[in-house]
């Protein structure tokens, strides 16, 4: 690919004939779903054309980003524009699948498939994958230079005080210690999206994607993940506080004094939020006006570090109210370091008892089930206030698709880190006689590795970028951007394991670490098939 611009043109026919397919493909479920009323009633091919209108979405990301960074070397180029042929020949096989069901042509022409054929053959993702062993996995995306440099701080940061300490974090499930948080604090990491009034730095959506995701590059739960919750209450203070919350909650969280922990889900409750059963009823306790909380809820994440944690709660007892019936509260609490806890409230009317799950990645911050006994919260502590009653569903929304652009940036910082250290065994593992990089396989499998991840970082790139000038009206390319990169994260991180052999499997290399880790990505901030039917598709086929 030395000449780009022949390859570009084809880049460009294989992008037409792919955006072509899907929107044929998107009308025709529309029609069938009544424009997505009956999403539950066609749910396979609605879920084969959200993906493949995702992955086309992706390709489009990327040609976007080989415009703008025409003149950069190839090694940000060619995975990107390999990865354009990859995604278009993704979304035609997804469609193909369903092709009857929608009365469409889910083939291309000739003239597309050979396209398709120069853009990303086999020797071409050899080449790739050459070229990423021989650079040991180094990130090749361009930025300009004030995110050059925050990236690069990051970097040296992560580095130096997470990653030598990931493993055992790890192994021994212990829990972030406070060097990080103090020092991700003294950075700025914490209010990276807060605006300066209230104390934080506002750099942007694209500054904290980078930072999340070099952070996750070098441990996804003690590293990148620490910066998500804060950021999900954030943006619900920003979008629905009172003026008096935002000046009390804001600079706190901006600056790390409050760590804080988010609360959703329930035992019995999963993705269906707007069924959360758990209580919250008006009380008065000495003197002070507010509500007791009863009930349970499940895979709360650094609940037992955090000093405060943000339940959605039900105010309305009518249950057909659904999401109408629930609230947002923040609901302070002590600090306790271990994986079980139980805290009393004074007078000892008010107990909050907690244990957490033990999972096979993701460890270091821990996931608790929670159980709330007339847990007294003052109406101070209701986000919006007298105000806020009944808005806690979509304030949690618009915190959620802050956490899910989050998401895909640590997707893709933890495949990074596999890329990379995938890139540097096989150039040293020798097998049969010379080392592993020689066999075109391994070429193959590293290139796709990397073509991958150019096409997450560009939905995801995209999208923080999309973020920043309407939230919500992005709201659903965040979205988009979380489900792509978090399956690009567990493909990569297996094929890398995989690339490492039996090591692969071994605790002493990091990749099997990566691999846990990255299982939990398409669970978290909104459940794969979730996400796809009842988040992206509603959007898509509502247009």
């Amino acid at each position: 690919m030395s000449d780009p611009r022949p390859v570009l043109d084809d880049a460009r026919a294989v992008l037409a004939a792919a955006e072509a397919l899907t929107t044929a493909a998107l009308a025709r479920a529309a029609e069938l779903t009544g424009k997505g009323e009956r999403i539950d009633d066609h749910q396979v091919v609605v879920d084969r054309v959200t993906y493949a209108a995702t992955e086309v979405r992706a390709a489009r990301s990327l040609l976007a980003a080989i415009d703008a960074h025409a003149g950069d070397a190839p090694a940000f180029r060619d995975p990107a524009l390999a990865a354009v042929a990859e995604l278009a020949r993704g979304a035609r096989e997804r469609l193909d699948l369903v092709a009857a069901e929608l009365g469409v042509d889910a083939g291309y022409s000739a003239e597309v498939r050979a396209a398709l054929h120069r853009l990303g053959n086999e020797g071409v993702i050899r080449a790739v994958g050459r070229a990423v062993a021989d650079a040991r996995g180094k990130n090749p995306w361009p930025l300009e230079a004030t995110l050059a440099e925050i990236r690069t701080t990051v970097r040296g940061f992560a580095d130096k005080e997470v990653a030598p300490h990931a493993e055992h974090l790890h192994r021994h499930d212990e829990l972030v210690p406070d060097r990080f948080i103090n020092a991700m604090a003294e950075l700025g990491f914490f209010g990276l999206s807060i605006p300066e009034q209230y104390g934080g730095h506002e750099l942007g959506n694209l500054a904290m994607i980078l930072t999340t995701e070099e952070l996750s590059r070098a441990s996804l739960a003690s590293g990148g993940s620490l910066i998500t919750r804060p950021e999900i209450l954030a943006k619900a203070l920003l979008a629905g506080g009172t003026d008096a919350q935002k000046q009390h909650w804001l600079p706190r969280i901006g600056s790390g004094e409050v760590m804080v922990a988010i609360s959703v889900t329930e035992p019995n409750i999963g993705s269906d939020v707007a069924a959360v059963a758990c209580k919250a009823e008006p009380a008065t306790r000495d003197g002070v006006a507010g509500y007791v909380i009863n009930g349970a809820k499940a895979w709360c994440t650094f609940a037992g570090r955090a000093n405060v944690i943000a339940v959605l709660a039900r105010t309305d007892p009518d249950p057909a109210k659904g999401a109408r019936g629930l609230s947002l509260f923040i609901v302070e609490k002590p600090r306790f370091d271990g994986h079980d806890f139980v805290a009393t409230q004074p007078g000892g009317v008010g107990r909050l008892s907690a244990k957490a799950d033990r999972t096979p990645g993701y460890r270091g911050m821990h996931s608790f089930t929670l159980a709330f006994e007339d847990w007294f919260v003052p109406a101070t502590h209701l986000v919006g206030e007298a105000g806020g009653v009944g808005k806690g569903f979509y304030l949690q929304m618009a915190g959620f698709a802050a956490g899910r652009l989050q998401t895909g940036g640590r997707a893709c910082g933890v495949a990074q880190a596999a890329v990379e250290r995938t890139a540097e065994y096989v150039a040293s593992r020798s097998q049969f006689g010379k080392p592993i990089i020689e066999f075109p396989l391994t070429q193959f499998h590293l290139g796709r590795m990397a073509c991958r991840l150019a096409a997450a970082r560009a939905i995801t790139y995209e999208a923080a970028v999309a973020m920043d000038r309407d939230e919500r009206a992005a709201a659903p390319l965040a979205a988009q951007a979380k489900l792509f990169a978090c399956d690009v994260a567990v493909e990569v991180t297996q094929l890398g394991q995989l690339l490492h052999g039996g090591w692969g499997y071994a605790e002493e290399y990091p990749i099997s670490r990566y691999v846990v880790d990255a299982l939990v990505l398409p669970i978290f901030e909104g459940v794969k098939p979730i996400l796809v039917l009842k988040v992206i598709a509603r959007a898509l086929l509502a247009a």
